[in-house]
């Protein structure tokens, strides 16, 4: 059994990886943490629901984790992580941190969009990017993976594939995403019951948002040049589910079929990606409380655009469902375990 510890578990991302760890087959929970509690409480008493588990929610606790902890999740606020991976990882605790704070490869852009000093610079390079179908070989061997954002995971596995076979202008790359309010995290969550619902809103337009940098980055990586995107995202008024929708120029002749058949080939050793014919009606539904990404082709002959549709649930795909996804790689189990 993999022992296995949660730091975070208060937020939505720590809930989720609760709910699915607690039920796979080849894990021990050995430790929940709560990085501002200071003092045990039973888990029942935050999350009445998981009563038959019997466990605590103790006080951070860096001596005990690596004595018990095989892996440790980090289910915390962007600019926190940084502060325990250095402990965690010069004893081999192999470690899966579900914020921003070593998905970026360069520190300088970290702090631009983050607003804070990187504090754990060195493992900056240690961090394998832990989109489980791109980088699976590197995350089996990676003692610390920076799990990725929920947009980015919708925009990148979208991409992917065009990119990859240069069908398409990577210069005009046009994102428009939708995400259920849970992507805001609780507090956000909160503000918006408080002030808004319901309501449907963009927000942190022309370029503004955080998750920017990290879908431009990886795009350039699959593309082999530097790559800009146009991206929007918005808030919809339903807890979980997120949808981008990408536009595309195509840069030669090639038909739907041939793009179809080279997605399916690009993913067709990865359960978790299903292209879908387009003339399916396809919603948010489709994926929600799953890890699957689904993903629509469709090409626009007047303006002879490639458009992408792209839906995960934010807090599965999106976070903890593919954290644990990389832990099966990370542990030689197979991909789905505990999954589906």
């Amino acid at each position: 059994m993999i022992k296995v510890g949660i730091v975070g578990i208060t937020g939505y991302t720590g809930e989720e990886l609760l709910k699915i760890l607690s039920k796979h087959p080849n894990v021990e929970i050995v430790g929940l943490y709560g990085r501002k509690f200071n003092k045990e409480k039973h888990l029942a008493d935050v999350y009445p629901y998981f009563n038959l588990l019997n466990l605590k929610i103790e006080p951070l606790n860096i001596k005990k984790i690596i004595n018990t902890c095989e892996i440790l999740f980090l289910a915390l606020p962007h600019s926190v992580s940084f502060e325990i991976v250095p402990y965690l990882f010069d004893y081999g605790v192999r470690i899966i941190d579900l914020s921003a704070d070593f998905r970026l490869n360069k520190t300088d852009i970290y702090e631009k969009w983050y607003k804070v000093n990187h504090m754990a610079k060195e493992y900056i390079d240690k961090a394998i990017y832990g989109l489980s179908e791109l980088n699976a070989n590197k995350i089996n061997k990676a003692t610390l993976v920076a799990n990725p954002g929920c947009y980015p995971t919708t925009v990148i596995l979208g991409c992917a594939p065009a990119i990859k076979n240069d069908f398409v202008d990577t210069e005009k790359i046009i994102i428009d995403s939708k995400s259920g309010i849970s992507g805001s995290g609780r507090n956000g969550t909160k503000e918006y019951f408080d002030n808004e619902h319901p309501n449907f809103k963009a927000y942190k337009i022309a370029g503004s948002h955080r998750h920017i940098p990290e879908i431009e980055q990886e795009l350039s990586i699959l593309s082999g040049k530097d790559i800009s995107v146009s991206f929007t995202p918005h808030i919809i008024p339903m807890e979980r589910g997120m949808m981008s929708t990408i536009y595309m120029d195509i840069k030669k002749q090639i038909s739907k079929s041939e793009i179809f058949e080279a997605y399916n080939e690009f993913y067709k050793r990865n359960h978790f990606i299903k292209i879908i014919d387009d003339d399916v009606v396809f919603g948010i539904k489709d994926v929600l409380n799953t890890n699957y990404c689904k993903i629509i082709i469709k090409i626009d002959k007047r303006t002879n655009k490639l458009i992408i549709i792209s839906a995960i649930d934010n807090l599965i795909k999106g976070a903890s469902g593919q954290a644990i996804q990389n832990m099966n790689i990370m542990f030689n189990l197979p991909e789905i375990t505990g999954l589906i």
